[in-house]
């Protein structure tokens, strides 16, 4: 690696800006991203531990109460707005998908698996222009919990592994950013991956301009495997914290990592049945 590259962050930890080791990328990063400071906002969330626990709380009686006060109303004509909020979500994911992805592969390829999963975040993914996109990421959780007011005032069915996803996603995220979680940008970069195709695909929808090819079991096959690579990335945690001391893994964070994308796994299999399986065969059983 180019010692030309090296920086110092906000944190005071030597790390490799990412668009210098490539200079032909560098014309596509602007300098607020290559010169971005993580410190702040990293600090503010570590003295606001309670915050995300509030915002859950509170969106927990928004939903539901807004599913109260919509049960003897009309449902809301939002389509232009739903579309213009997916599409906006999905270009964001991209971007962040464009600047993430890449950063791993790189990690991926110059440190050893051990390293990967051991070595301080602010070192290898943390700061500068990859560390913008992930705080951003983070604090992305925080919006994305707008999704359900579409499905409240539209009067759509609000199943438990919609809501569940967006509180547990939120109250993780934050932990690990503030644990300075080192598998962090693998699930990072997978999120805003799966997400940049599954909002362009809501978008599509909400104007009605789906093509034919584009089935929805696509985009529920995408989610599944996001979370059959979390739980493989957790248990590899699990594995190097079991058996080198000098590795950063957290256990806690790693056990919660474990557990979110566990239930994940199983949530999004059960849906998968129920919507693809069953409802083919009820299909087939009405036809003969």
């Amino acid at each position: 690696m180019s010692t030309s590259c090296l920086r110092t962050g906000g944190f005071g930890v030597p790390y490799q800006e990412f668009s210098c080791m490539y200079p032909h990328l560098e014309p596509l990063y602007f300098e607020m991203e290559k010169a971005h400071n993580p410190r702040p906002v990293l600090e503010y969330m570590s003295d606001n531990p309670l915050l995300p626990m509030i915002t859950c709380g509170v969106y927990v009686v928004l939903i539901f109460g807004g599913q109260y006060l919509m049960r003897n109303q009309v449902s809301w004509k939002w389509r232009k707005a739903m579309a213009g909020w997916n599409l906006l979500l999905s270009v964001f994911s991209f971007v962040g998908m464009a600047r993430t992805f890449p950063h791993l592969i790189h990690n991926l390829v110059a440190y050893s698996v051990r390293d990967n999963f051991c070595m301080d975040p602010r070192a290898t993914y943390g700061s500068g222009s990859t560390g913008l996109w992930v705080q951003l990421f983070i604090l992305s959780k925080f919006p994305e919990l707008f999704d359900t007011f579409f499905i409240v005032i539209h009067k759509k069915p609000l199943i438990f592994l919609h809501w569940y996803h967006h509180i547990t996603v939120l109250l993780f995220c934050w932990h690990s950013y503030v644990t300075t979680s080192p598998p962090g940008i693998f699930f990072v970069a997978m999120n805003y991956s799966v997400h940049a195709s599954m909002y362009f695909y809501y978008f599509l929808m909400a104007i009605k301009m789906r093509p034919k090819w584009l089935n929805p079991i696509i985009i529920t096959t995408f989610q599944i495997s996001q979370m059959v690579v979390g739980v493989a990335v957790t248990l590899t945690g699990f594995y190097y914290y079991s058996t080198d001391a000098s590795c950063m893994i957290e256990r806690e964070n790693n056990t919660a990592a474990f557990l979110m994308y566990g239930s994940y796994l199983f949530l999004f299999l059960q849906f998968f049945v129920a919507r693809y399986y069953k409802a083919k065969v009820i299909k087939q059983q009405k036809i003969a």
